[in-house]
């Protein structure tokens, strides 16, 4: 009897490699233990839920997570394809309605003909080929077997959610739609912005810096620090007063028709939903009291009578020391048919995730039909990340996102947007190749 493939996680990367091995004529158990068993996050029983952002990142083929995507769609991602049928509008980012993408990914899991979904917990390694998709949320019992395994330990970072506010109790008369350099797609912008002169800045910072912060549980607080990409905004006026307009408040590219200036700072809302009756704030991550978020936020122009729909909130992300760990194949080091994907690894967005689902998914499809499997070109996005994660120093591994700095520099001396152009070009014509020479179902999805 053929051995089935067991995926446990249906999160973004558990669904994506389900879905890969199964069109590759692999039959699939993919576990999920939700809803029997929930998180302190999620709050749906569906099948690739986004608990932070909604946003995918940029769709410019010219910049890191834009030429991942490209690289994802030529190889038939089915988590991009149900992303871009959820679509929002935001400009040049791919931004989705939450509970339609996470519809549309259930809905595709649970009809194909070779996957078994099954909702119930895992705590234990099967003994059978297994991809361990479990993302940031892993349950206590299979991160200690997991822990077991490797002998090692769990390095924890924290990923904060952004507030949601709804469209109807945003203040229009003091608010603009509008893009940083008029690059959305709509005529008045694909962005709400939220105007602050010097005086309501200094004034918001010290209300944030004053504001009482959810104590974390202790299971969190042992051994706890930070991912860099994903700072509650608390923590970065903290360091410095004017870090925030600096980062997610920075007014660059945007002119306040009220004034015709730039202002001194700006909080940017991006639609979360089709309907457009929810914004998320853009980059503004919060672990504040619920309370002390209502009070502070409305004390930003145009928000002064904002409805929450949901309050930002803080959990705690595991992943691996995959250095240590694991292969470029995802494979784990000491046991081929063991694959890990997704935030686990030490990948670092939603498309990451998904990228890293594809990439394990091909390969234990591969190796349970007696085909090596794929370590894909370090000179495609897809491939850089999963060579970070199998190869950065070990002692001060941390999470990683999409980007042209995992790229080896040109030979020859170039401006910025020329190399990256010259990485998009590198890394789209080393996937062309990869995938003729490993014969891999690859449809270009942009030409240049």
């Amino acid at each position: 009897m053929t051995k089935r493939l067991i995926v446990i996680g249906g999160g973004l990367a558990g669904s994506e490699a389900a879905w890969q091995a199964a069109e590759l004529g692999v039959a699939v158990d993919l576990y999920e233990m939700r809803p029997r068993k929930p998180t302190e996050a999620h709050v749906t029983d569906k099948l690739a839920e986004l608990v932070c952002s909604n946003s995918l990142g940029s769709l410019l083929v010219e910049k890191a997570p834009g030429l991942l995507k490209a690289e994802l769609r030529g190889l038939g991602s089915m988590i991009l394809d149900c992303a871009d049928q959820a679509a929002v509008p935001a400009g040049s980012s791919l931004a989705v309605d939450r509970e339609r993408f996470a519809e549309l990914v259930t809905q595709r899991v649970a009809n194909h003909p070779r996957i078994r979904l099954i909702r119930e917990e895992v705590t234990e390694l099967p003994g059978d080929p297994c991809i361990v998709a479990t993302g940031p949320l892993t349950s206590a019992v299979l991160a200690e077997k997991i822990a077991a395994l490797s002998g090692q330990k769990y390095l924890y970072f924290y990923d904060a959610l952004s507030p949601i506010v709804s469209f109807d109790s945003v203040d229009h008369s003091i608010a603009f739609r509008a893009s940083r350099y008029d690059k959305g797609e709509q005529e008045d912008g694909d962005y709400i912005n939220c105007p602050l002169n010097q005086a309501e800045y200094e004034a918001f910072v010290a209300a944030l810096l004053a504001a009482e912060t959810i104590t974390l549980r202790d299971f969190e607080r042992e051994d706890a620090h930070f991912f860099e990409g994903c700072l509650p905004v608390e923590v970065m006026a903290r360091r410095n007063p004017d870090s925030l307009r600096f980062g997610p408040m920075r007014p660059v590219g945007i002119v306040d028709p009220r004034t015709g200036r730039r202002p001194y700072a700006v909080i940017q809302l991006r639609q979360d939903n089709i309907a457009g009756t929810l914004y998320n704030l853009v980059g503004f991550q919060t672990n504040l009291k619920w309370g002390e978020q209502r009070r502070v936020l409305r004390l930003v122009p145009g928000l002064a009578q904002a409805e929450f729909m949901r309050y930002g909130m803080m959990h705690r992300n595991t992943y691996i020391n995959a250095p240590e760990l694991l292969q470029p194949t995802m494979q784990y080091r000491a046991r081929a048919d063991l694959f890990f994907a997704g935030q686990i690894v030490g990948v670092e967005g939603y498309v990451g995730n998904a990228g890293t689902g594809l990439v394990a998914g091909i390969n234990a499809a591969l190796l349970l039909t007696g085909v090596h499997p794929l370590i894909f070109p370090p000179l495609t996005m897809l491939g850089a990340l999963c060579h970070y994660v199998t190869h950065a120093d070990a002692r001060h591994f941390q999470p990683m996102k999409a980007n042209f700095g995992l790229f080896p520099l040109p030979e020859q001396r170039l401006g910025k947007a020329e190399r990256y152009r010259y990485y998009t070009e590198r890394a789209l014509t080393a996937l062309r190749r990869f995938a003729r020479e490993r014969r891999l179902n690859y449809t270009p999805a942009v030409v240049l």
